[in-house]
């Protein structure tokens, strides 16, 4: 039997120790019984563990810093229409009025 390729950093020298299966690069573990669809494996959720999807409108839950400016995102901004990025850890990317085109964090980030 042929075990899986760990969801997180795709190896696939993962081994089972009882009911789970373990990834030896990363140390992510995870049941046998664990559904793997596609949706789950994929999805980016905001802070509470809601699941996003391309197009939603979010909130920001925390003030923001913008690196390299002196520029803050307020606590409470909404943000429309963002798009989700699966290549980067900012993995939203969205445009905030009055700042312009950038990438977020989905933890700092509720569904609206």
């Amino acid at each position: 039997m042929q075990l899986p390729a760990c969801p997180k950093c795709n190896c696939e020298y993962t081994y089972e120790d009882g009911e789970m299966i373990i990834c030896p690069e990363c140390a992510h573990e995870w049941s046998k019984d664990a559904t793997t669809n596609e949706e789950s494996a994929a999805s980016i959720k905001d802070a509470h563990g809601a699941i996003l999807s391309d197009g939603d409108t979010v909130v920001l839950i925390k003030d923001l810093k913008l690196k390299g400016s002196s520029a803050v995102i307020k606590g409470g901004t909404k943000v429309k229409n963002i798009r989700l990025n699966y290549e980067s850890d900012h993995n939203l990317d969205c445009k905030v009025d009055g700042i312009g085109a950038m990438g977020l964090k989905s933890e700092f980030v509720k569904k609206a």
